[in-house]
């Protein structure tokens, strides 16, 4: 895992190196281990390093035999089995990235067909006057773009491209609309204008720093659901998870796993503790209050399998003193609470000595786990409203037209997908990406972890995603067949418990400070050209009963106060807006 970058000058001149030390210094956070920079004429590639898999020769960019040189961010997680298909070819290093680039030069374009991971990947190919991007099929891995009439260039984080002065901090009307109804943004377009991101599965082509080619690979299967026995899609989901999490496992430095207390994670280390007979290491996080908090489950199972489980505990304190660095961290913003107790997970990690972690994203979008799925069954579907038809905040100007981006996905679902299958794959191709990867992406990455999602993997989706909604859903569960799967892998890990999630009491600590945090928020400038300020003081007064409002609102405050007026994200929140409202007057 690294951060990557690069800049492609239209007028044949080389890049600035002022503008390629600003972007090396902005993504030095994702990759502590070392440094690459690669300038030929006028392509610069940029490079900061996680060491993950072969610490000694892995330093990028890697390159082929006619001169086509990689920086990648991810993991290929089946190296071993490509190296040996592509038995003759003179590899340097055994790093897992570097077949990627023999391929691409065997391949062209197309190479990532055969890539098997969480990837964003930029390759030079001098021979051809070319830069070809690619990211993986579920978007675990984000890579973002600016075309202007004199440059092409790309990152991992928006940030960076902003640090070296390559895009403007300003607000997209539309995505702030998403955000603030949603609590993410939609399809290609960032909320910084001019900023946008590579799609998932998303190949691009660039010649003399012009698009001139994109294509796209899927992630979900074609097709219906596909009759299976109940017995036979057990056996078949066991061999699935096993080969899934076994690849996962590859690493040449310490792992550990997240382990929330819930089905996904318990099923992730019973997985682990069978694929290695190790003693795991697990980290969870709780919070006093009236959060959902399942950690003192969570260490109940690891107790049960022998592993070794750190809790945390997270405080209104905290909250007080990390929202600020949290807001600064998803620069690709996303209102979603679970950011907070996300990047505590990612602290501790590091403090740990664990570079990766196995996490539990994507089951519930692969196997049927949220209730709007449940929902897509008949009767239901006939009832019940559209998945995300309400907005958070009714009928404030400006805050309107928020639903496009999700119609427009709606409307790609092929045909052919039953009503349960459409709501899955909205969900995959939006929410997924754009909110829990990014999220798990910028949490873990603020501190140089790794975060490695089993779920999202594409043995995994073209199994589950086929499966019968029956096998998916019933009238009082989502995931059946998992959940069935972990009552006889896992008895103890309580498999037919409702669904918690994963919800820190933030509605309590803002309702406790509302006298103060209203004000202030109603103060910011990014939420005052919006939001009239009664309304605010009434969401802040309220956060006790209706937490997202007011959480939003903060969010927002707060990421506004940094990413657009370029506040520092020190101190706690009343420091940070305050500093925020100096800038701005």
């Amino acid at each position: 895992m690294c951060g990557i970058a690069g800049v492609i000058m239209r007028d044949g001149s080389a890049p600035a190196p002022g503008v390629l030390d600003r972007m090396l210094a902005a993504l030095a956070h994702r990759g502590p281990d070392g440094q690459g920079r690669l300038v030929r004429g006028d392509t610069a590639l940029l490079h900061t390093r996680l060491a993950i898999i072969d610490l000694d020769t892995g330093d990028q960019p890697l390159f082929a035999p006619q001169g086509a040189a990689l920086v990648a961010n991810g993991e290929i997680y089946h190296n071993p089995e490509l190296r040996q298909a592509m038995a003759g070819t003179p590899f340097r290093t055994r790093s897992d990235c570097e077949p990627a680039v023999f391929l691409y030069e065997r391949e062209g374009p197309g190479f990532v067909s055969q890539l098997r991971g969480m990837y964003a990947i930029a390759i030079h190919d001098p021979a051809r006057g070319r830069v070809v991007l690619a990211r993986d099929p579920f978007g675990i891995k984000q890579l973002y773009y600016v075309a202007t009439e004199t440059l092409f260039a790309f990152a991992s984080e928006p940030q960076a491209l902003l640090a070296a002065g390559l895009a403007r901090p300003g607000v997209d009307a539309r995505a702030r609309a998403e955000l603030l109804q949603l609590k993410f943004t939609t399809g290609a377009a960032t909320i910084y204008p001019g900023v946008m991101r590579l799609l998932p599965g998303e190949t691009l082509v660039v010649e003399h720093g012009c698009i001139t080619a994109r294509q796209r690979r899927a992630v979900l299967p074609d097709g219906p659901p596909v009759a299976i026995g109940h017995g036979a899609a057990l056996r078949r989901l066991d061999e699935v998870l096993m080969d899934a999490v076994a690849v996962h496992l590859r690493s040449d430095v310490p792992y550990g796993l997240f382990l929330s207390g819930g089905i996904d994670s318990a099923a992730l280390l019973a997985l682990m503790t069978r694929l290695t007979g190790q003693r795991i290491r697990a980290l969870t996080v709780g919070w006093a209050g009236e959060g959902i908090d399942e950690s003192h489950e969570a260490e109940r199972l690891a107790g049960v399998l022998g592993a070794e489980c750190h809790r945390l505990a997270m405080t209104e304190r905290d909250f007080w003193t990390l929202a600020p660095r949290i807001a600064a961290a998803i620069d690709d913003p996303t209102a979603d609470a679970a950011v907070l107790p996300s990047y505590m997970l990612g602290q501790a990690a590091a403090a740990d000595g664990l570079k990766v972690t196995l996490c539990g994203e994507g089951a519930d979008e692969l196997f049927g786990g949220y209730a709007r799925y449940r929902k897509r069954r008949a009767p239901w579907r006939w009832l019940a409203r559209k998945p995300r038809s309400g907005a958070m905040f009714e009928g404030v100007a400006g805050l309107d037209g928020w639903r496009a981006g999700i119609a427009a996905a709606e409307a790609r679902v092929p045909a052919d997908y039953a009503p349960m299958q459409a709501a899955q794959a909205v969900d995959v191709a939006e929410w997924l990406p754009n909110d829990l990867l990014v999220k798990l992406d910028r949490c873990l990455m603020a501190h140089g972890v790794e975060g490695r999602t089993p779920f999202l993997d594409p043995v995994v989706a073209a199994f589950a995603f086929r499966l019968p909604e029956a096998q998916r859903a019933s009238l009082r569960f989502g995931k059946v067949l998992l959940r069935d799967w972990l009552a006889g892998a896992f008895p103890a890990a309580g498999a037919y418990a409702r669904k918690k999630g994963f919800k820190p009491p933030v509605g309590a600590w803002m309702a406790a400070r509302a006298a103060t945090l209203g004000p202030l928020v109603a103060g910011q400038p990014g939420i005052a050209e919006v939001f009239p300020r009664a309304l605010v003081l009434a969401a802040f007064a309220e956060a006790a009963s209706r937490p997202q409002r007011a959480w939003s609102l903060l969010f927002y405050a707060l990421w506004h106060n940094h990413h657009v007026l370029g506040a520092p994200a020190e101190g706690d929140i009343g420091a940070a807006l305050g500093e925020g409202v100096r800038l701005a007057a």
